[in-house]
């Protein structure tokens, strides 16, 4: 019984050599995010207000951004208005050149444009920041799409691509607007990887006064995508800009 006990404690400490984590091994600090200055950022809808208000944004922070659109010659000219280095391109070129694509399309047109652009996505890691939103004399409401949420369709849609969803509560008036020197808000990032969040995380904070937060899996995106409706009804009752800021994180 000694021999036997011996050989098991022996095994044990063997397991623990091998690389066994340990119980006192620090946890990984939540705002250290990785470097993602060298990355390419694709903006498909770049011609459109909000994605091209991300474009400047992260152009103006020295990002390599590339807008697509439909029509290239459309897509090089919102790249030329925009300045800071942007390219132009037509939207599956501006799919296979970048690193990380951001999806900010018209509802209307997101699953046709995913679908097209399918081979080209496989691979890459995708943001998708499109809110499905509806609109009568009510005001603006939420849609529910059969999939829970844009981010799910995206998932669906582009089984080999990393879907994320984050930068649904941007105003693309602070966006576009050269005086505004820091866009004071959140930005809540959701994924199932959270290296890819916190890649999505790191490009947030990249522009001045933004910061990502990660908030969960993709099933729960559609609240978050649902939120722009309220903030759609803030902004028109006080005449502002809206954003979000999380407390005590």
């Amino acid at each position: 019984m000694t021999s036997s006990s011996s050989a098991s404690s022996s095994s044990s400490a063997a397991g623990s050599a091998a690389g066994a984590p340990s119980a006192s091994a620090p946890k990984k600090d939540p705002w250290d995010l990785p470097d993602v200055s060298g990355l390419t950022v694709g903006v498909l809808g770049g011609t459109g207000d909000q994605g091209r208000g991300l474009a400047y944004r992260l152009g103006r922070a020295g990002q390599r951004v590339i807008v697509g659109s439909r029509a290239a010659e459309r897509a090089r000219q919102a790249a030329a208005e925009i300045g800071h280095g942007v390219e132009g391109a037509e939207n599956a070129e501006c799919a296979r050149r970048s690193d990380v694509v951001i999806v900010a399309v018209p509802w209307e047109g997101h699953a046709r444009t995913l679908e097209a652009l399918r081979s080209e996505l496989a691979g890459k890691l995708v943001v998708d920041c499109v809110n499905p939103l509806g609109f009568d004399k009510k005001g603006a409401y939420a849609l529910t799409p059969d999939e829970g949420s844009a981010a799910e369709q995206a998932a669906a849609l582009l089984p080999e691509s990393r879907v994320t969803a984050a930068f649904h509560h941007l105003s693309a008036v602070l966006l576009a607007d050269a005086d505004v020197a820091e866009i004071e808000t959140d930005v809540m990032v959701l994924g199932e990887v959270r290296e890819d969040c916190a890649i999505v995380q790191a490009l947030a904070a990249r522009i001045p006064g933004m910061r990502g937060v990660f908030a969960g899996r993709l099933r729960n995106a559609h609240q978050v995508e649902s939120l722009v409706a309220n903030l759609v009804s803030v902004n028109r009752r006080y005449k502002a800009h809206a954003g979000i800021r999380l407390t005590d994180v």
